[in-house]
C-alpha cells in the first residue's frame, strides 16, 4: 500500500515525531511519500533531516506557472470535482483568520497534489495538523477521490476551531487523530456526533533510540534544561520568573533553555534584568544527539508551558530515566504521574513552579532514579511508534475502496 504524507513545512527541527512515525510506517511494509508544502531551503541542523528532505516533494517549489497548470488539468480531468473542491475553498474563506486568495492558493497546491498522488496510485494520504495541511488534504480528496485523514496536534486548532474548519474537514475525513485522549474529546467538541466514532487517538510515537536506550543514572549537579521553542506558550518567561527567586534565596541551580524562536529577545532581556546570567544559558537551535545529551546532563526537563498539546520531548526526557516538572494541561497528565514520575503544577502559578523545582532539587539522586525508571516503563507502555504506527495502518487499510468515490 502507497500512502503520502503531507505537512506543511517538512523537514523541520520540532517534527522529528512525523519523521519516526513514516519510518515505523516503512518498517511495517507501507510505502510512503512525504509532501511539504514549503521548507526546501530551510537551515537544517540534524543529519536525520536532511536525509528526509533529499525524498521529499515541495509543492511551492513548483512555481506559479505549474501550479496553474495543475489547476487547469484538474477543471479538465473532472470539472465536477474541480467545482465541488472549489466550492469548498469558499466555504473555508467564511469566517477564517485567512482571506480568500489563502484559500484559492490552497486550491492550486491541492490540484499539484493531486496529479502527484494520482500518477503514483496513493492510496491514502495523511496531513499532520488540522490547520491548513489537513485543508490542502481534503481539497486533495474533493479533486480525486483518495481518502485522507489528519492528525490533531493543538493547541493552535483548539484555539480557533471555528475559524480552522474542523467540522468540515472532518466531515470528509476518513478518520482525524488526536495525539490524547484529551485531543480527542476537544475533537468531539466540535465534530458532528455522527463521526465520533472516526475520531482515534495514537499517541506520537519514540523510536528504539529511545526505547532501547542504556539508563545513565541522573548526575548530582543542581542543572535543569527546558527544551523548546522559545515562545509565548512554551512560558519560559515564567521559568525565569522562578529561576529569579531561587537566585534571591540562596538555592543553587543552573538552568539551560534550549531552543529558538520568535521571543528569544524578550527572554534575553528578562535574563539581564533579572540578573540570571551567570544561572541561564540558552543553546540555540540544536539537533537530535545534542537533545539528547542536554537531558542526560541534566537532574530533569522543566516544561512550564500555557498550552500543548502532548509535547514529544517530555516522552524522550522520560525514556532516557528523567523525571519531568511540567503542567497539568491538555493531554500532559495522561503521561506525567505527579510524584512517581515527576512533578505537575498549574500553569501560570510561580510559587507553584518555585515549590517544584526546589523540590526536584533537594531530591536524592537515587529517588530520581527511581522516577526515571517508572518514567521510562510508562513512555514504553504508550509511546512505542512501532506499536502506535501499527494503529495508524489498521486505520488506513481499513477504509473501504469504495470511500475513493466518494467525491466522484
Amino acid at each position: 500500500m502507497r500512502i503520502a504524507y503531507l505537512v506543511s513545512l517538512y523537514p523541520k527541527v520540532s517534527h522529528s515525531f512525523i519523521r519516526r512515525e513514516i519510518h515505523a510506517l516503512e518498517g511495517l511494509g507501507l510505502q510512503v511519500d512525504r509532501v511539504s508544502i514549503r521548507g526546501w531551503d530551510e537551515q537544517l541542523v540534524d543529519a536525520e533531516d536532511i536525509a528526509e528532505r533529499a525524498i521529499t516533494r515541495y509543492v511551492l517549489k513548483q512555481g506559479a506557472v505549474q501550479l496553474a497548470g495543475a489547476a487547469v488539468a484538474s477543471l479538465f480531468a473532472s470539472p465536477r470535482r474541480f467545482w465541488r473542491a472549489l466550492s469548498a475553498a469558499f466555504g473555508m474563506a467564511s469566517r477564517s483568520d485567512r482571506p480568500l486568495p489563502y484559500h484559492l492558493i490552497y486550491l492550486l497546491e491541492a490540484c499539484c497534489i493531486s496529479r502527484w498522488l494520482q500518477g503514483r496510485d496513493v492510496r491514502h494520504l495523511h496531513a499532520h495538523f488540522g490547520t491548513n495541511p489537513a485543508e490542502v488534504a481534503m481539497l486533495v480528496h474533493l479533486l480525486c477521490g483518495v481518502p485522507y485523514s489528519f492528525t490533531v496536534h493543538g493547541p493552535d486548532e483548539f484555539d480557533r476551531p471555528q475559524f480552522a474548519h474542523l467540522r468540515e474537514k472532518a466531515r470528509h475525513a476518513a478518520f482525524v487523530v488526536g495525539v490524547s485522549s484529551y485531543g480527542r474529546s476537544q475533537l468531539l467538541r466540535w465534530v458532528d456526533d455522527d463521526r465520533w466514532d472516526r475520531m482515534q487517538v495514537v499517541h506520537c510515537g519514540l523510536d528504539a533510540s529511545f526505547l532501547q536506550a542504556v539508563p545513565v543514572p541522573v548526575p548530582d549537579v543542581p542543572r535543569m534544561v527546558c527544551i523548546g521553542r522559545l515562545s509565548g506558550q512554551k512560558g519560559q518567561l515564567i521559568l525565569l520568573q522562578a529561576a529569579a527567586v531561587l537566585r534571591r534565596e540562596g538555592v543553587p541551580f543552573q538552568l539551560v533553555l534550549a531552543g529558538d524562536g520568535e521571543m528569544r529577545s524578550a527572554i534575553e532581556a528578562s535574563i539581564e534584568q533579572l540578573g540570571l546570567d551567570r544561572y541561564v544559558s540558552i543553546t540555540g537551535w540544536i539537533d537530535a544527539p545534542r537533545v539528547r545529551q542536554e537531558l542526560l546532563a541534566a537532574r530533569a526537563l522543566v516544561l512550564p508551558s500555557f498550552a500543548e498539546g502532548l509535547p514529544v520531548v517530555v516522552m524522550e526526557a522520560m525514556a532516557l530515566g528523567r523525571p519531568v516538572l511540567t503542567t497539568y494541561i491538555a493531554g500532559i497528565p495522561e503521561l506525567v504521574q505527579h510524584g512517581r514520575t515527576g512533578w505537575l503544577f498549574p500553569a501560570g502559578d510561580v510559587d507553584a513552579l518555585v515549590a517544584a523545582m526546589k523540590d526536584c532539587l533537594a531530591t536524592p539522586t537515587a529517588t530520581l532514579d527511581a522516577m526515571g525508571a517508572a518514567a521510562r516503563e510508562r513512555v514504553r507502555e504508550r509511546h512505542d511508534a512501532v506499536h502506535e504506527a501499527r494503529k495508524l495502518a489498521t486505520l488506513m487499510h481499513a477504509i473501504p475502496a469504495s470511500s475513493a468515490n466518494e467525491a466522484a
